[in-house]
Protein backbone atom coordinates (compact mmCIF):
# COMPACT_ATOMS: atom_id res chain seq x y z
CA UNK A 1 0.00 0.00 0.00
CA UNK A 2 0.97 3.66 -0.83
CA UNK A 3 0.11 6.40 1.35
CA UNK A 4 0.01 10.76 0.61
CA UNK A 5 0.64 12.62 4.38
CA UNK A 6 -0.51 15.94 3.87
CA UNK A 7 0.44 18.62 6.18
CA UNK A 8 -2.40 21.64 5.67
CA UNK A 9 -1.48 24.68 6.24
CA UNK A 10 -2.94 28.52 5.29
CA UNK A 11 0.25 29.34 3.26
CA UNK A 12 1.72 26.21 2.23
CA UNK A 13 0.55 22.48 2.22
CA UNK A 14 3.21 19.97 2.26
CA UNK A 15 3.51 16.37 0.79
CA UNK A 16 4.96 13.23 1.51
CA UNK A 17 4.71 9.92 0.12
CA UNK A 18 5.80 6.45 1.35
CA UNK A 19 7.10 3.19 -0.35
CA UNK A 20 5.63 1.05 -1.87
CA UNK A 21 5.34 -1.14 1.24
CA UNK A 22 3.83 1.41 3.72
CA UNK A 23 6.79 1.44 5.50
CA UNK A 24 9.00 4.42 5.11
CA UNK A 25 7.77 8.40 4.16
CA UNK A 26 9.97 10.60 2.42
CA UNK A 27 9.31 14.56 1.57
CA UNK A 28 7.54 14.95 -2.15
CA UNK A 29 6.90 18.46 -2.22
CA UNK A 30 5.62 21.71 -0.77
CA UNK A 31 2.20 23.41 -2.85
CA UNK A 32 1.69 27.01 -2.39
CA UNK A 33 -2.16 27.48 -3.38
CA UNK A 34 -4.06 30.80 -3.51
CA UNK A 35 -7.29 31.34 -3.06
CA UNK A 36 -10.20 29.10 -1.17
CA UNK A 37 -10.18 26.10 0.20
CA UNK A 38 -12.23 24.68 -2.39
CA UNK A 39 -9.17 25.57 -4.47
CA UNK A 40 -6.65 24.13 -2.13
CA UNK A 41 -9.36 20.91 -2.26
CA UNK A 42 -8.74 20.78 -6.29
CA UNK A 43 -5.51 21.05 -6.24
CA UNK A 44 -4.72 18.70 -3.77
CA UNK A 45 -7.04 16.38 -5.92
CA UNK A 46 -5.02 16.75 -9.48
CA UNK A 47 -1.79 15.85 -6.97
CA UNK A 48 -3.48 12.75 -5.49
CA UNK A 49 -4.70 11.74 -9.70
CA UNK A 50 -1.21 12.00 -10.58
CA UNK A 51 -0.01 10.16 -8.01
CA UNK A 52 -2.55 7.12 -8.40
CA UNK A 53 -1.81 7.19 -11.94
CA UNK A 54 1.96 6.28 -11.26
CA UNK A 55 2.97 2.44 -11.17
CA UNK A 56 2.89 2.28 -7.76
CA UNK A 57 -0.47 3.64 -6.95
CA UNK A 58 -1.89 5.48 -4.22
CA UNK A 59 -4.32 3.70 -1.44
CA UNK A 60 -4.82 6.26 1.41
CA UNK A 61 -4.28 10.16 1.82
CA UNK A 62 -3.19 11.08 5.67
CA UNK A 63 -3.59 14.17 6.49
CA UNK A 64 -2.50 15.88 9.86
CA UNK A 65 -5.01 17.36 12.54
CA UNK A 66 -3.47 20.40 14.29
CA UNK A 67 -4.33 20.36 18.26
CA UNK A 68 -3.21 22.71 21.11
CA UNK A 69 -0.41 19.95 23.11
CA UNK A 70 -3.07 19.50 25.67
CA UNK A 71 -5.09 18.42 22.98
CA UNK A 72 -7.75 20.94 22.66
CA UNK A 73 -9.03 22.04 18.89
CA UNK A 74 -7.97 25.53 17.62
CA UNK A 75 -9.00 27.69 14.94
CA UNK A 76 -6.61 25.57 12.64
CA UNK A 77 -7.85 22.59 13.94
CA UNK A 78 -11.79 23.13 12.15
CA UNK A 79 -10.06 24.74 8.98
CA UNK A 80 -7.81 21.36 8.45
CA UNK A 81 -10.79 18.99 9.71
CA UNK A 82 -13.15 21.10 6.83
CA UNK A 83 -10.42 20.30 4.49
CA UNK A 84 -10.38 16.63 5.15
CA UNK A 85 -14.18 16.69 4.81
CA UNK A 86 -14.10 18.95 1.09
CA UNK A 87 -11.21 15.78 0.25
CA UNK A 88 -13.38 13.19 0.82
CA UNK A 89 -16.15 14.31 -1.25
CA UNK A 90 -12.98 15.41 -4.21
CA UNK A 91 -11.39 11.85 -3.91
CA UNK A 92 -12.45 8.01 -3.91
CA UNK A 93 -9.24 7.29 -1.84
CA UNK A 94 -10.00 7.17 1.99
CA UNK A 95 -9.20 9.92 4.05
CA UNK A 96 -7.77 9.70 7.02
CA UNK A 97 -6.64 11.56 10.08
CA UNK A 98 -3.00 11.92 12.47
CA UNK A 99 -2.27 13.60 15.30
CA UNK A 100 -0.12 16.47 14.35
CA UNK A 101 0.94 17.73 17.45
CA UNK A 102 4.63 18.77 17.42
CA UNK A 103 5.62 17.59 14.20
CA UNK A 104 6.77 20.94 12.40
CA UNK A 105 9.34 21.12 15.49
CA UNK A 106 10.44 17.55 14.65
CA UNK A 107 11.02 18.34 11.12
CA UNK A 108 13.03 21.63 11.85
CA UNK A 109 14.94 19.29 14.50
CA UNK A 110 15.86 17.12 11.43
CA UNK A 111 16.34 19.81 8.96
CA UNK A 112 18.75 21.65 11.42
CA UNK A 113 20.81 18.30 10.88
CA UNK A 114 21.50 18.42 7.51
CA UNK A 115 20.64 21.76 5.99
CA UNK A 116 22.37 25.10 7.94
CA UNK A 117 20.53 27.51 5.92
CA UNK A 118 16.94 28.86 7.15
CA UNK A 119 15.75 30.41 3.71
CA UNK A 120 16.64 26.70 2.21
CA UNK A 121 15.12 25.07 5.79
CA UNK A 122 11.64 27.20 5.00
CA UNK A 123 11.18 25.74 1.99
CA UNK A 124 11.81 22.28 3.27
CA UNK A 125 9.77 22.13 6.21
CA UNK A 126 6.51 21.70 5.15
CA UNK A 127 7.26 18.58 3.04
CA UNK A 128 9.27 17.49 5.86
CA UNK A 129 6.29 18.46 8.34
CA UNK A 130 4.04 16.14 6.56
CA UNK A 131 6.67 13.01 6.33
CA UNK A 132 6.80 13.16 10.12
CA UNK A 133 2.77 13.38 10.40
CA UNK A 134 3.38 10.16 7.92
CA UNK A 135 5.52 8.20 9.42
CA UNK A 136 3.80 8.48 12.77
CA UNK A 137 0.76 6.97 11.15
CA UNK A 138 2.47 4.12 9.61
CA UNK A 139 4.49 3.17 12.89
CA UNK A 140 1.33 3.35 14.83
CA UNK A 141 -0.43 1.52 11.83
CA UNK A 142 2.20 -1.25 11.92
CA UNK A 143 1.96 -1.59 16.11
CA UNK A 144 -1.50 -1.81 15.84
CA UNK A 145 -0.64 -5.45 13.19
CA UNK A 146 2.24 -6.76 15.09
CA UNK A 147 0.51 -5.93 18.78
CA UNK A 148 -0.99 -9.50 18.76
CA UNK A 149 -2.38 -10.33 22.56
CA UNK A 150 -1.46 -13.09 24.15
Amino acid sequence: MRFLGIDFGDVRIGLAVSDSSGTLARPLRTITPSGSLDEYVVIIAREVTALASEVDGLDVLVVGVPRSLDGTPHKQTTRTLAFVESLRKATALPVVTQDERLTSVEAEQRLAIREQDWRKRKKLLDAASAAVILQDYLDERRSKVTDVPE
